[in-house]
């Protein structure tokens, strides 16, 4: 049985949100990065703190109710609010605000933006 740590997400340089908290489970094991340029090396970062799975989401898909966090490159149309209105944490590698129609499932509490590696230690540090 695998045994995850926990990571603290925090809004890089001009973004906005947060800070997350971000555990996988085993019945959460994905860290899903949906970045079109494979696995994105915030979430590789997440994967390598927290023991989860890295999961190219352009390359397949997998079910929401197994992500851990979604890491996205949304300028904020969108999968900006796609993963949000999901109930997964979402991380956007750019330096967003809530935007788009999916806009008011958007809050501090499950979105991220503007994350680089350097955003993402782990918890308690």
């Amino acid at each position: 049985m695998t045994e995850y740590s926990a990571v603290t997400i925090t809004k890089g340089n001009g973004g906005w949100g947060g800070p997350l908290t971000v555990t996988p489970t085993a019945d959460k094991p994905l860290i899903y990065s949906v970045t079109g340029g494979g696995i994105h090396p915030v979430a590789q970062r997440i994967a390598e703190l927290t023991g989860g799975e890295t999961f190219d989401g352009f390359k397949s898909s997998a079910p929401f109710d197994k992500l851990a966090v979604a890491v996205i490159d949304c300028g904020g149309t969108a999968r900006i609010g796609v993963y949000p209105m999901k109930g997964v944490l979402t991380v956007d590698v750019h330096a967003t605000t809530p935007a788009g129609p999916l806009a008011s499932f958007i809050t501090e509490a499950n979105f991220v933006s503007g994350v680089g590696p350097d955003q993402v230690t782990a918890a308690g540090q």
